[in-house]
This record gives C-alpha cells, sequence and structure tokens, in this order.
C-alpha cells in the first residue's frame, strides 16, 4: 500500500509500532487520526520504530499516552481487529472466512482440475522459506481463457492480450486476495453462461497471481481470531532485527528505480539489500518480463500506440486507484491516457485516480506496478481497497464486507480492466453502469 499522509491539510497520519506485533499474541491496537505538532516529523516517527506507510493509523494505548504527552493530538476512528468467532491456526480460513494460503492453493488446484479447458497453473517461483528449505510454498499463477492452441503459453507471443490481476503482496492487506479468489469462481463457472464473461475468455487471457507474499500470509493466519499485521515477506537474513520486524517489503523490491533509501531492515518499507533480492520478485518480475513484449523505449518515452495488456495490483487501503508513476511527481509519458483508463474503472468503484505522491503523500520506488509500465509501457494500477473508518476499513476488515461491499464494486472494474486489455491506449470500453 501506498498511502502515508491520508489528509495533508489535517496531517492525519498512520501510525503502528513495529515493536508490538506479535504472532503469539497481537497487541490491544486501534486506528487513529493524528495531528503533529511543530518539531515532530514522519521521518521521527519512523526512526523511533513506527511505521508510517501506509494509510493505516494504527497504534496501543501505551503508544497512544507516550505520544499524546508529547503534544501529538489523535482521534480514534476505529478498531483494528472485528468481531469474530475464535478459532485454531490449522485450518484453510481464519478471521471469519479469509481463506490462508493453504486455502488458496486447494482452490487453485480444484478449479485447474474441474476446468482443464479454461484454466492452466502455474509454478512461477518459490517464497523465500522454501528457498532455504524451512516451509514455504510456491507462487502460483492461473491463466484463464477458452484454451485453444499457442494460449496461456509462458511467452510474449499469444495472440489474445493480457489482464493480470496481482493480490496480497503485502500479507496482511487481506481482502485483495479474497478478491482474486472471487474473480477466479467468476470466470470458471461463468463460461457458456454469461455472454460478458464468455466473450472475455474467448479473446483474454486473463491471469491471476491471488497470493504474493505466501510466508507473509502464513504469519498473518496463524492467529486466526486476531491475524498478525505482517505487511513484508519473511526474509530476516539481514539480521539485527526482532522477528516481527524482519522482511523485505516486496513492493519496494522490483529492478525499476529501486531506492536503498527507502528503509532499513527493521523498517516496513526496507526495499531489500538489492533489487530483486527476494524470490517472491524474481517469481513476479519473471513472470511478467515473459508474458509482456517490450512497447516502450526509455522512461520518457511513451508506449507503442499497439501496446495490450493491463495489471491490477490490489492493496489496502484508501478508496484510491493509483497510476504510474508512484516514484516521482515527473508526469508518465502516458500519463493522460493512463490517468483517462483509471478514471473509468473508477466510475464503478468510486475511487479518484492520482499520480505520483498526488493524494496519497509519499512516492514508492520499486514497486511493481511502476517496474511493469515502466519497463514494458503496460499499464498498470494499484488499488487501495476500503474505507478510512468502519467496519470494512483497515487492513483486517469483518469477511462479510467482501460480499457486502468490496466485491460489488471490483468487479465490474474489473470486468472493464479486462476488456480495456485490447487497446488500453486506443478508444475505451463504453461503460455499461
Amino acid at each position: 500500500m501506498r498511502r502515508l499522509v491520508v489528509s495533508l491539510c489535517s496531517f492525519a497520519l498512520i501510525l503502528v509500532s513495529l515493536t508490538s506485533l506479535s504472532s503469539a499474541a497481537p497487541p490491544d491496537v486501534s486506528y487513529y487520526s493524528m495531528k503533529l505538532p511543530a518539531g515532530l516529523t514522519i521521518g521521527d516517527l519512523i526512526r523511533e520504530g513506527y511505521d508510517v506507510g501506509h494509510g493505516t493509523l494504527i497504534a496501543t494505548p501505551s503508544e497512544v499516552e507516550r505520544l499524546r504527552a508529547r503534544g501529538v493530538v489523535l482521534g480514534k476512528t476505529g478498531d483494528v481487529y472485528q468481531p469474530v468467532p475464535r478459532s485454531e491456526p490449522g485450518g484453510t480460513t481464519y478471521y471469519g472466512g479469509y481463506r490462508t494460503t493453504a486455502g488458496h492453493e486447494q482452490h487453485n488446484a480444484t478449479v485447474a482440475s474441474e476446468h482443464p479447458d479454461l484454466v492452466k497453473l502455474y509454478d512461477i517461483g518459490d517464497s523465500w522459506k522454501k528457498v532455504r528449505g524451512q516451509g514455504g510454498h510456491d507462487i502460483q499463477a492461473l491463466c484463464i481463457t477458452k484454451l485453444a492452441t499457442g494460449d496461456c503459453a509462458l511467452n510474449s507471443t499469444g495472440k489474445k492480450p493480457k489482464f493480470v490481476l496481482h493480490t496480497q503482496i503485502h500479507a496482511r492487506e487481506i481482502a485483495t486476495g479474497e478478491i482474486a479468489y472471487r474473480w477466479i469462481d467468476l470466470l470458471v463457472t461463468s463460461y457458456g453462461v454469461d455472454p460478458e464473461i464468455t466473450a472475455l475468455l474467448d479473446t483474454r487471457e486473463l491471469w491471476v497471481v491471488p497470493i504474493a507474499n505466501p510466508d507473509g500470509v502464513d504469519v498473518v493466519a496463524s492467529n486466526p481470531s486476531r491475524p498478525v499485521l505482517q505487511r513484508k515477506n519473511v526474509d530476516n537474513s539481514a539480521g539485527g532485527c526482532p522477528a516481527a520486524d524482519a522482511g523485505v517489503d516486496l513492493n519496494r523490491n522490483s529492478s525499476f528505480q529501486w531506492d536503498v533509501q527507502q528503509g532499513g531492515p527493521c523498517d516496513e518499507t526496507y526495499p531489500g539489500a538489492k533489487a530483486v533480492s527476494e524470490p517472491e520478485t524474481v517469481a513476479i518480475q519473471g513472470l511478467l518480463d515473459t508474458i509482456f513484449p517490450d512497447t516502450k523505449g526509455e522512461v520518457g518515452e511513451p508506449a507503442a500506440a499497439t501496446t495490450t495488456g493491463v495489471m491490477l495490483s490490489l492493496h489496502s487501503f484508501g478508496n484510491d486507484i493509483l497510476a504510474p508513476y508512484g516514484y516521482t511527481n515527473t508526469d508518465a509519458p502516458d500519463k493522460a491516457k493512463l490517468v483517462a483508463l483509471g478514471k473509468k474503472m473508477g466510475e464503478f468503484t468510486g475511487y479518484p485516480v492520482s499520480t505520483g505522491d498526488g493524494g496519497v503523500g509519499y512516492f514508492a520506488p520499486g514497486a511493481t506496478d511502476d517496474w511493469l509500465y515502466g519497463t514494458r509501457g503496460v499499464p498498470a494500477y494499484t488499488f487501495e481497497i476500503g474505507p478510512a473508518s468502519g467496519a470494512c476499513a483497515g487492513f483486517l476488515p469483518a469477511y462479510s464486507c467482501v460480499s457486502s461491499t468490496f466485491w460489488p464494486a471490483l468487479k465490474p472494474a474489473l470486468v472493464y480492466a479486462a476488456k480495456a486489455a485490447a487497446a488500453p491506449y486506443g478508444k475505451l470500453p463504453v461503460t455499461s453502469g
């Protein structure tokens, strides 16, 4: 997630203590708005061990007391944890119905087995723990289409335009993986039934990476009633950090505009020791590099008008659509067209569209979506899912919000994005609602 500043005018920030996260006993934490006194900056809070990188505002009661004593004005905006029945680790769901990594893997295998004419399931790489023989997972990707010769091959020569949905790269943004789960089900159950979805599968390759950070999701789900607020992967090779603070931010680790200044090993935006240091990044970037041809020259040059494809990377939260570039306020050469497509998708979600740090308050060098647009010219967007307050806000919204709020808005946006993949820089499809 890119949102650091909810409102610069009111200095509403996000706050979470890095020292208080524990898989055994998640802390008593809540969301707060915050107004900083003179002399205290975001950088100060980061250096003191607070995470101010995600548009959430999370603090324990003791942290709230300490910050108020320093003149910080705090206002509680909601609870991090929503009420759910207590449950034990080890199942395929947690926190009221969210799927674990194992639950997603079972689902992927089932749809591939039951719909061999529509689905190819790929192992595109390994998680950090699996590389080191510590358990871990494969990184899985599904290609969904009405399969014909040459479809869903791991090359860039296929005739069908490609739409990619990429979710849960930040492990604690749990609603995003559920959207991928429902998108997969919609596609495989609607072929031959729904004319619109049937036409999509006849003419598009619909790629899905439902869990881009599986080791991190395992940590989140390790306490099923009060999920752990794990954002990064679990790479602890840098050393010097408590277990709860170790890891690399996979959305800062790509080879496009990677920035060593994004944070140290214990920070939530730590970009890794070098670009593409993490096996999860190798897997995702490798897939995108394989299936999309390069239609773009230098960073300052526009993509070819004939470029096909669209990618959406889902994050939480803030109800935003973020278009390239996210690493700078310098306009992308295709900014007008990127924003135009973003606004079309925003007609379904109600989310505004921004670029750079406009509306989000900070930059995200090394992000996946910037990599795809910056190197391949393919329109790629971050969607920040969820409001700023209420039961459907935050990283851990009530599971009922997926059906009541998120999926109804995102389903038509995903369909529209898949349609637009045929000519994203050309005449956009007409919206039907």
